[in-house]
């Protein structure tokens, strides 16, 4: 259960901007910088009987970054493993922009998407606008409307969010950084899932482990043993819903 950071722990991240600037441009000239594995946009596994359609949105975790091939990526591999749960063939979507938050999505590639009759929605946003320090505010206001956009453009779809991971535990994060972003992602995660409940949106507990080798050599994005184990565990949620 994600918990609500306190008034004073949210105060305490404002007081700590001085920190934020100094370690975060020290984390950005020293980071090592991953491209999105090369794909075609979609990717597609036979089967029998009704195809099951997928969009996955969102972020550079959408897009497949801390790996080399899409074959590793979440959107990779979700289809081979819902296909065998489930027998049907598979078809997703991949539209993942790399660092951007709820309002690009909503902006700029929601209204591209071809509106197709997609069965699941597979929102993966929010790391971005906690990174950037988007207030509480500002987050409910782009992220709330952002499922408003995604609820009129695919109304039969069902919408599931994947949260935002603490940031506290992010290998690549110097600790005073971390503790600083870790609050602002809690306050995502607390703040996404009421509007998730209020929007008719859904919001599972985080699908994967925060350990060391979940994470790829830039120590921030999901490795390619992380995306598995993140999409084993959305696929089990998703072939729960079809039962």
């Amino acid at each position: 259960m994600v918990q609500k950071p306190t008034r004073l722990e949210t105060i305490s991240t404002w007081l700590s901007l001085p920190i934020y600037v100094w370690q975060g441009l020290q984390v950005r000239r020293s980071s090592i910088r991953m491209p999105p594995p090369p794909h075609d946009g979609f990717v597609e596994v036979e089967g029998k009987g009704k195809p099951l359609k997928l969009l996955l949105i969102g972020d550079s975790s959408a897009a497949g970054v801390g790996v080399d091939t899409v074959d590793e990526s979440l959107g990779g591999l979700l289809p081979g493993i819902l296909a065998k749960a489930t027998g049907r063939p598979v078809r997703i979507v991949i539209a993942g922009m790399n660092s951007a938050t709820s309002a690009q999505i909503r902006d700029y590639v929601v209204p591209h998407v071809e509106p197709r009759d997609f069965d699941y929605v597979l929102l993966n946003i929010g790391t971005n606008d906690a990174k950037n320090f988007h207030s509480g505010r500002r987050f409910c206001r782009d992220f709330g409307t952002l499922l408003y956009a995604l609820r009129a453009r695919f109304p039969q779809a069902r919408i599931i969010w994947s949260g935002v991971l603490d940031l506290k535990h992010v290998p690549a994060l110097p600790a005073a950084l971390g503790r600083i972003l870790g609050i602002r992602s809690r306050l995502v995660n607390h703040n996404g899932r009421i509007l998730c409940h209020e929007r008719g949106a859904m919001a599972p507990e985080p699908e994967w482990d925060v350990i060391p080798e979940n994470f790829s050599r830039d120590g921030f994005h999901a490795s390619a043993k992380g995306y598995r184990q993140w999409a084993e565990n959305l696929a089990k949620f998703i072939v729960g819903l079809e039962a």
